[in-house]
């Protein structure tokens, strides 16, 4: 029987409709084929076709439990009069990319990006939760100004090894550190692996994935209370469902990342970035979501916004509890209500629920001081990360006070340098290497085209026979990235990288080093005229790909002081649907 097709009624007209609206050779094409797995006709009369870009990946394991979340998200977009489209997005596994996820974070938005443009999709729900997975869908979404919502897989459930609380990640370092100290047998770490990973979802710890979970809640993309809620817990998937339901009525609203993302909304998440002691790839991450969303977000305003305000929230790396607790004592609600009540949070920023992010936690409350603390017994009164600057470091670089050692961060050491990673790892475990723990270590050539793509590298494990003393830290400089579920006084993302021939390029054992936290200042401890003949005589040492991927990642990245994104990727690009040639 021949159907004729008559839009329903909506506000405005739907992306969707340039590919589905009419009776056109054209329109009849694209929903044709669609049909051919059992759709109804009248799925095509002009309701949002909502794609949930999903980034399950068995190779993905912290994204393991994506598919079967993205039922509950299918049957929000049903209920609120949708139609879902799941589409597998590109997903940047943290645990088994090589050489570095970060090197394609880029790769990622861009692929995304494109797949949001040129596809009938009226709005999206991000499905993330692996490091990467969570900045790459957020920069593709911000690239094309889609309606969009961001739903996480969550955390793991709390690991236990032999009566001790263990965190993802940041046991991992701690176990590693005192089996070379000779603390631990290597069969008591093989033991505890089993206990470090126990259920689905992304690590337990403050690190990378539960930040950037935060960071799109305190960013207003996701609904409130969505970050901390463990994987497996059924409050999860009730959240997936709420937000399939939430964003039909977004894209009815037609209400944009453009009308969320603002300047306001980048320092409320920079501030609560603070509160949490989350993660230093937060600042990459952050920068690179707003330079294509067009704001003007500088390190500069990781400083300020960041340095006044406290850690509260008692969790490792920096505290002593997980993931799961800070769920249970009322999650990140609770701590944007304590930046509002302190003066500290933009209470008028718009959210994707509709209302504001005030409005969201106003009345929320606290079930356990001890895992959220008030500010009279905050972790540390300066939470926020410290940018530095110096001779050593001109375009600044990076430390999480919450994380290192207080009686490092005023420090002069010699400096113990390492050319690249592989030098490092060749003459670290060396009983000769002429280092104590006064020294400073220097790392080069493992920033964004150095590695390539900034490895986590930069939280270098001690040598053994420091680690013998009883030592747990040292300072180390690098222009590489540290994991968010690790500690230590680490200066990180040192700019320009040693690789586009910055002062640390040439750095060499020996030098002296300032670390002057509190004045933010990291100073290489040798005349101008020095530095300036040693720079003009260094030449590359790391080759340029000449192929593939690699070629595009090195000739085009930007250096980490702007967010480590490809040049030709910045600003926000736009939706609109290109030629149809059928």
């Amino acid at each position: 029987m021949a159907q004729s097709f008559t839009p329903a009624p909506w506000p405005r007209k739907l992306r969707s409709q340039e590919w589905y609206g009419g009776n056109s050779r054209d329109t009849i094409y694209h929903r044709g084929w669609l049909k051919n797995q059992g759709y109804p006709h009248d799925l095509f009369d002009g309701r949002p076709i909502i794609g949930i870009m999903n980034t399950w990946s068995e190779l993905t394991p912290c994204n393991g439990h994506l598919r079967e979340l993205a039922e509950k998200v299918k049957a929000g977009i049903w209920e609120a009069g949708g139609f879902p489209v799941e589409v597998p997005v590109f997903s940047a596994s943290e645990n088994t990319f090589r050489p570095s996820a970060m090197m394609f974070r880029n790769l990622a938005a861009l692929s995304i990006e494109e797949t949001l443009r040129g596809q009938p999709i009226d709005g999206c729900v991000l499905m993330v939760g692996c490091d990467k997975t969570t900045p790459s869908l957020l920069m593709a979404a911000a690239s094309c100004d889609v309606p969009s919502i961001v739903v996480t897989g969550g955390p793991m459930l709390n690991g236990s090894f032999r009566g001790e609380r263990v965190g993802s990640g940041t046991h991992l370092w701690k176990f590693s550190e005192a089996v070379k100290a000779g603390e631990m047998t290597q069969d008591d770490f093989l033991e505890a692996e089993q206990s470090m990973s126990r259920s689905t979802g992304t690590c337990n710890t403050m690190g990378t994935a539960s930040t950037m979970a935060s960071m799109a809640e305190a960013l207003g993309m996701a609904l409130s209370g969505n970050a901390a809620i463990p994987a497996v817990d059924s409050r999860r998937r009730v959240m997936a469902q709420m937000s399939g339901r939430r964003i039909v009525q977004m894209v009815k609203d037609d209400l944009k990342p453009s009308d969320i993302m603002t300047k306001e909304a980048f320092e409320n998440a920079i501030r609560t970035n603070g509160a949490i002691g989350g993660s230093t790839n937060a600042v990459v991450h952050l920068l690179a979501i707003a330079g294509r969303m067009g704001v003007d977000l500088t390190l500069d305003d990781w400083d300020r916004c960041g340095r006044d305000v406290k850690t509260i929230v008692n969790l490792m790396p920096s505290g002593a509890y997980l993931m799961e607790e800070f769920f249970y004592a009322g999650g990140l609600p609770v701590v944007i209500k304590r930046l509002g009540e302190s003066g500290q949070l933009h209470k008028e920023a718009l959210t994707v629920s509709g209302q504001t992010i005030w409005d969201e936690v106003a009345s929320v409350r606290n079930w356990n001081e001890d895992v959220i603390r008030p500010a009279d017994r905050a972790l540390t009164d300066q939470g926020g990360i410290a940018v530095l600057r110096g001779n050593l470091a001109p375009k600044g670089a990076v430390l999480k006070p919450s994380a290192a050692s207080a009686h490092l961060l005023t420090h002069r050491g010699r400096a113990v340098v390492f050319e690249d990673i592989d030098d490092y790892k060749a003459r670290i475990n060396d009983e000769a290497l002429d280092i104590d723990e006064t020294c400073v270590m220097v790392l080069k050539n493992c920033g964004p085209k150095g590695y390539p793509g900034m490895a986590e590298v930069g939280n270098m494990g001690l040598p053994p026979k420091v680690l013998r003393k009883g030592v747990t830290d040292m300072v180390r400089i690098s222009d590489a990235r540290m994991s968010g579920t690790a500690y230590g006084t680490v200066v990180l993302h040192t700019a320009p990288e040693a690789a586009a021939g910055g002062p640390l390029a040439v750095v060499q054992s020996g030098d002296m080093i300032e670390l002057d936290v509190p004045n933010r200042r990291l100073h290489l401890d040798i005349s101008e005229a020095e530095l300036t003949a040693r720079l003009a005589a260094w030449t590359p040492r790391h080759e340029i790909a000449t192929s593939g991927y690699a070629y595009l990642h090195q000739t085009h990245v930007e250096g980490a002081d702007t967010g480590a994104d490809l040049d030709f990727l910045k600003g926000c690009r736009g939706n609109a649907v290109g030629r149809d040639s059928h």
